[in-house]
C-alpha cells in the first residue's frame, strides 16, 4: 500500500511538473508573439491641442511605425483613471495636470514634450485688471480646480508675488463648467477665468477678452511644453519598444502639423473632434511650436515639479527629482 501511495505521489508530482512545463511553454510563445499582435489602448482627448493624436490615428502614422491601436476617447479626468487601472496603455495631455496624480502614485511616465501654448487667463474688456498681479482680491473661474488651467493660473499668480495655494488665497477660485465661463465673466459672476483653446480663443475673439496669460507667448510659459505623450508604467515595462515607436508616432504626427497647422485643424473639423471654425482653429494651431522634444518635456516636468512643489500645490515633503525620475521615460 505504501508502495502504491508513493507511486501515486511521484506520478501526480510529475503530472503536475509536464502541466507547468506546458504552461511556461504556452507563456514564452505569448511573450514573443505579443509586440506584434497586442493593440495598443491610445486614449485621446476632443481639445484642439490634442491633434497630434489625432492627426497619427487619420493620417496613418502608428501603422507607419507598426502599431496596432485603437483609440478610445476620453476626458481628462477618465484618462488619468484610465492610466491608473490599466484600461489604456498611452495617451497625451497638459503637463500641470499630470504632477499631483504622479505625486500621488499614478503609474505613468511622460515621455517625449510635443508643443506649446493652447491656454489663457482673459479677463473682460472693459476691466481695469491689467495684468496678473492686479488679480489680488479677485474672483477667478476654472472649469476644475486640478486641472492644467488652474494650475497654470496659480503658476501666474505666484510669479506676480500673489498667495496662489493653501489657506488664506489673495484670490477666490470659482468652478464653472468651460461653456459657461465665458457668461460668468460677461455678467460679473467672475473677474476673469483661465481655459483652454479652442473656446478661450473664441471668446477671446468675440468678446473682445484681455488675455492676461498666454502660454504660447507669456513667460515663462512660452518657454515651456505645454503637453506631453505619455505610457503607462506597465505598457512600458511589458512593450518597451511599442512604447517607444507610440512616441515617434506622436513626434512625427507634431512635425507634420507643424507643416500643415491648416490641414490638421480641417481633419479635427471634419472628423468631429473639435468643433468650431477650421480656418481660425488653425491660426491657433501655428502659434503652439510643435518641436517635439524628449528633453524639453523632461525640463518642462521639472519646472512645473518644482514650481507647483515652491506654491504649495505639491507636499513640502516631496521629492522632486525622484517623482521626476519615476514620471519621465527617455528612450535611448
Amino acid at each position: 500500500m505504501k508502495k502504491v501511495t508513493c507511486y501515486a505521489k511521484r506520478s501526480l508530482a510529475l503530472a503536475l511538473s509536464a502541466v507547468l512545463l506546458v504552461l511556461a511553454l504556452a507563456g514564452c510563445g505569448k511573450a514573443k508573439k505579443s509586440d506584434a499582435d497586442y493593440v495598443v489602448k491610445v486614449a485621446y482627448g476632443t481639445a484642439l491641442c490634442h491633434a497630434p493624436l489625432h492627426v497619427a490615428i487619420q493620417k496613418g502614422f502608428f501603422e507607419a511605425e507598426g502599431l496596432k491601436v485603437e483609440p478610445t476617447p476620453l476626458d481628462t479626468a477618465a484618462t488619468i483613471d484610465g492610466a491608473g487601472t490599466n484600461t489604456v496603455d498611452a495617451g497625451f495631455g497638459l503637463i500641470g495636470k499630470f504632477a499631483q496624480p504622479l505625486e500621488n502614485g499614478l503609474g505613468i511616465k511622460l515621455t517625449a514634450g510635443i508643443h506649446g501654448g493652447c491656454i489663457k487667463l482673459v479677463t473682460s474688456a472693459d476691466s481695469a485688471i491689467g495684468s496678473v498681479a492686479d488679480l489680488k482680491g479677485k474672483t477667478i473661474g476654472v472649469a476644475s480646480l486640478t486641472d492644467s488651467p488652474a494650475i497654470i493660473v496659480r503658476r501666474a499668480l505666484a510669479n506676480a508675488g500673489l498667495k496662489a495655494a493653501g489657506d488664506d488665497l489673495d484670490v477666490e477660485f470659482v468652478v464653472f463648467t468651460n461653456a459657461d465661463l465665458p457668461a460668468a465673466l460677461l455678467n460679473g459672476a467672475i473677474d476673469s477665468y483661465a481655459a483652454m483653446d479652442p473656446a478661450v480663443s473664441v471668446a477671446v475673439r468675440d468678446n473682445g477678452f484681455k488675455v492676461l496669460v498666454d502660454t504660447a507667448a507669456s513667460d515663462p510659459f512660452a518657454h515651456e511644453f505645454c503637453c506631453a505623450t505619455f505610457v503607462t508604467d506597465k505598457f512600458a515595462s511589458e512593450h518597451p519598444d511599442l512604447a517607444k515607436k507610440y512616441t515617434d508616432a506622436v513626434v512625427k504626427a507634431a512635425a507634420w502639423i507643424a507643416e500643415n497647422p491648416q490641414e490638421a485643424a480641417a481633419l479635427q473639423v471634419e472628423k468631429e473632434y473639435v468643433s468650431g471654425d477650421a480656418e481660425f482653429n488653425g491660426t491657433l494651431l501655428a502659434t503652439y511650436g510643435f518641436h517635439a522634444s524628449a528633453n524639453g518635456g523632461y525640463d518642462s516636468l521639472k519646472t512645473t515639479l518644482e514650481e507647483m512643489k515652491k506654491i504649495g500645490v505639491l507636499k513640502s515633503e516631496t521629492d522632486t527629482d525622484a517623482l521626476l525620475g519615476r514620471g519621465y521615460l527617455k528612450f535611448n
